[in-house]
This record gives C-alpha cells, sequence and structure tokens, in this order.
C-alpha cells in the first residue's frame, strides 16, 4: 500500500509521499513514488503514485519515455498547454497501461490498478493538482476540496479536515503532513519511511524545495511523540460523560 498528499495553499502546493512497497506481510522495501518534470520559467509537474507498483512503475516509465525528445514525440507530458491536458494525457497513459498489462496476463484489469495524483502549473495557467483514477477518468481540486489522497487515506485525513487553512505557512503545512503520515505510519504497517516531500511556490516555475525525510529525522520524531502527547492530554481536558 502507499499514502500519498497533493495540498493546495494561496502560496503554491505541498506534495509527500511514503516509499514503502510490500508483497507480503514480511516482505517489504522501498521504492520512489513522487516524480518530476520541470522546465524553467515555463512548467513544473509533479506526479504521485499508488497501486499495482509494475503499473505505476510502466506509467511513469512510458511517460518519461514520450517526453525525451518532445519535438519528435506527441503528444508529451512536456508539450501539453495546460494542467487539464495534462491530466487527460496521464489519465489516457494509464488507461492504456492498465489495459496492456490485462490482455498480457490475461488476467482482469482490477489487478494492475493504480491512481495517481498530478499537479503543478504551466505558465499561463495556475496551480492546480487532479486525482487521476485507473479507469483514465479525473478531477480537479477546489475550494471545497482543497487536497487529494491516495493509498492508505482513511487513518490521516481526521487531521487534514480539522487543521488545513489554505493561508497557513509552508511550514505548518509540512507539520501537517508529517502528523496525518505519523497517524498513518502507526495505524497501517504497509506504509512507511522514508518520506518524499515537494514544495512548490505559485508562479516559481521552478523545482521548488525537495526533502527526503528519513525515520531518524528530529523534527519528525519531535512531531511524532508530541501530537502522541498533546493528543493524551487534550483527552484529559474534554469533559467526561456521566453514565
Amino acid at each position: 500500500m502507499t499514502y500519498c498528499i497533493g495540498l493546495q495553499l494561496d502560496r503554491g502546493l505541498v506534495f509527500m509521499s511514503d516509499t514503502r512497497t510490500n508483497a507480503g506481510v514480511d516482505n517489504f522495501s522501498t521504492a520512489k513514488k513522487m516524480f518530476h518534470w520541470h522546465v524553467p520559467g515555463e512548467r513544473m509537474i509533479t506526479l504521485m503514485t499508488a497501486g499495482n507498483l509494475a503499473t505505476t512503475q510502466a506509467l511513469v516509465s512510458l511517460l518519461r519515455e514520450r517526453s525525451v525528445t518532445t519535438e519528435d514525440r506527441d503528444p508529451s507530458i512536456l508539450h501539453e498547454k495546460t494542467m487539464f491536458q495534462i491530466a487527460r494525457l496521464v489519465g489516457a497513459t494509464l488507461k492504456e497501461v492498465i489495459a496492456g498489462s490485462a490482455q498480457q496476463g490475461q488476467q482482469s484489469a482490477e489487478q494492475f490498478s493504480a491512481s495517481v495524483v498530478v499537479g503543478g502549473q504551466i505558465k499561463g495557467g495556475l496551480p492546480t493538482i487532479f486525482l487521476v483514477y485507473p479507469e483514465g477518468n479525473f478531477i480537479e481540486i477546489t475550494h471545497d476540496t482543497p487536497f487529494f489522497q491516495i493509498g492508505e487515506t482513511k487513518y490521516g485525513k481526521p487531521i487534514l479536515v480539522r487543521a488545513y487553512d489554505a493561508h497557513m505557512t509552508y511550514e505548518d503545512a509540512v507539520k501537517l503532513l508529517l502528523v496525518s503520515f505519523d497517524s498513518t505510519v502507526k495505524s497501517n504497517l504497509s506504509v512507511g519511511l522514508p518520506f518524499d516531500l515537494q514544495i512548490y511556490e505559485k508562479d516559481s516555475f521552478t523545482a521548488g524545495r525537495t526533502i527526503r525525510i528519513e525515520e531518524d529525522d528530529p523534527v519528525y520524531q519531535a512531531i511524532s511523540s508530541g501530537w502522541g502527547d498533546a493528543l493524551k492530554e487534550a483527552f484529559q481536558h474534554l469533559p467526561s460523560y456521566k453514565v
């Protein structure tokens, strides 16, 4: 399983993904799930994947292969003129990979299922994020839905819903995401460190800040232990229900 979040702020976008993959309760490994395409001054695109590892790796490889020489390859993730067209391209490519895998293996397409979060900004448009489904269709982030999650989403969602603020700083946004990820890690063995983080500032059209957060990161450790202590303290201050 996987856990990835794409978060929209007034000042830009924040992406975070875990790196754990598993093929059983005792067979864990690490694989990158966040990928970037960047044309300085013109576009920045980030893609995160969840689902069948063979499918997601084939998707990323195909998108990269088709963008190597953009003058000869169309459509390309470096050619599309809007983020909407990027989402449509990613959706079509994902659907193509899943269908091809199912035909080759004579198995149901559900076994090769995957989902994608793709976001960024192309010059002339605003920063945005899309959630792409295995069927190739997609939805765009809105004011009412300011973040997308894929993978193991249920454990980390409550803190996002309660604490998200579009005006928050990048530092507070990263703290929020780390609490969400920590809650998920503690509840599900198939999600784990290290975490990949990217911060994209609106209208910068640069790769932004990319960080890998390891298990021994002192800030992560402080947030993890501090959040647990804060929950216990808050619980003690709540009124007891008389029975």
